[in-house]
């Protein structure tokens, strides 16, 4: 869910996201222990990664509607899950021979974060937890959350607290238009 959440529309409208460079998204893998203090990513694994992101809310947004999801972001989801090498490949050089070199390390790393996000996806909505996931009801917050409870609506207290206020003034709007 935490990737999904990475980006995120605030009550004025505009849009954070935690993903939007390279530093960016090597400091949300760090913070969520997918790479290592010290790793530096590539801008074609920041994009990789914000790539997965966009099928991963699109599966969500799916799951919390109640209808079929896109082939393509359940593929890529897949594809993600799958892509891990677990061996170092065979190569060969006309000066060396044959040899087996690993893959570039830090797209190595990247692929293994997003084989863990996947999976842990793929866990989720098939778990006993699927009933559970749900979208934040406050507008225009569009994070994903697991409910706690059964009347929970909201993602945080903050949304909550901002929808309560708005349902407060428009009471308080209505009751001071109406003559008395």
């Amino acid at each position: 869910m935490a990737l999904a959440n990475s980006v995120v529309t605030l009550a004025a409208g505009q849009r954070a996201d935690e993903l939007d460079s390279p530093e960016s998204a090597t400091a949300w893998l760090i913070t969520h222990d997918l790479a290592p203090k010290g790793t530096g990513l590539l801008a074609y694994c920041q994009l990789q990664l914000s790539d997965l992101r966009g099928h991963l809310r699109e599966v969500l947004m799916s799951h919390t509607q109640g209808v079929a999801p896109d082939p393509g972001a359940l593929d890529r989801l897949n594809r993600a899950m799958t892509a891990v090498p677990s061996a170092a490949l065979l190569r060969y050089d006309a000066h060396e021979g044959l040899s087996r070199v690993a893959s570039h390390p830090v797209t190595q790393l990247v692929d293994h974060a997003m084989a863990q996000i996947a999976e842990d996806a793929a866990a989720l909505l098939t778990g006993p937890d699927a009933p559970r996931v749900a979208r934040c009801a406050s507008t225009p917050c569009d994070r994903f959350m697991v409910r706690t409870h059964a009347r929970r609506q909201w993602c945080s207290t903050r949304c909550g607290a901002r929808q309560r206020a708005n349902r407060a003034y428009a009471r308080k709007q209505v009751s001071a238009t109406v003559p008395g």
